[in-house]
Formats: C-alpha cells, structure tokens, sequence
C-alpha cells in the first residue's frame, strides 16, 4: 500500500524590530484560520512562540506546511503572558506580519496575510506603542 507524501514545508524566520525595552517576553502566534486571528486562543492547529525580548529579537518556526498564515506578536512586558490594555487601548506593544496601519481594533486576516511555499521566508515585524 503506498503512503501520501508528506505536505511540504519551510522555515519561517521572525524579526522584531521597534522595541521599547528588552524587559519581559515577546508572545508569537501564527494561524492560518482567520476565526482565530489575532490571539490564536482556540487554534488547535496554532503555532505559538514565546522568545526573550532583547534590543535584537528573532523567532523561528520551523517545519511550516506550505499556504496562506497572518502572525501577530505582543511585547509582553511584565510578564504576565497576556495584552494588557487600558479602555480597550494596549498598553504593551503589538506588531502584525506585513506591518499594516493600526486604527482602532486589530487588523483584518486578509491585511496581514502572507503566504509560505517553497524556500525559507523572511517576515519582519516591527513593534507599535499606544500607551
């Protein structure tokens, strides 16, 4: 009996830039169902990363199967491995693969969608303060 292939995969490699502090973590989510973008809770098929934060912040998944994904990434500042907000406005930092403009409320899966296929991908991520 013959068995499927397996579905390829790449690497994805995360830089962060724009950081206001090396304090705390940086949290990492990667989905590709829009249902549970930004945070990723209830993806069972997330990819979630929590790196140091350092003046020079890098993050890597490996093993990615190949198609469309949005990432988003919060500055974790304290710690307490959640967004911290204040009347609704974060007060730690938050960034978004393709670095789209931020008005009010996260942006749309399809404004940060990229795709991964075939050789290893590059995504920086540069991290915006409200508060």
């Amino acid at each position: 009996m013959a068995t499927a292939a397996p579905s390829p995969a790449t690497r994805l490699d995360v830089d962060v830039a724009g950081l206001r502090s090396a304090k705390g973590n940086i949290l990492i989510c990667l989905t590709r169902d829009p249902r549970y973008f930004p945070d990723c809770s209830g993806d069972p098929a997330a990819r979630t990363l929590t790196i140091a934060a350092t003046n020079v912040a890098a993050a890597h998944f490996t093993d990615v199967a190949h198609g469309d994904y949005a990432l988003s990434l919060i500055h974790d500042e304290n710690g307490n491995g959640k967004l911290d907000t204040r009347l609704g406005i974060p007060r730690e930092g938050i960034g978004f693969s393709r670095n789209p403009r931020l008005m009010f409320g996260p942006p749309s899966f399809a404004s940060v969608r990229f795709t991964i296929g075939g050789a290893a991908l590059h995504e920086p991520v540069t991290v915006k303060y409200f508060l």
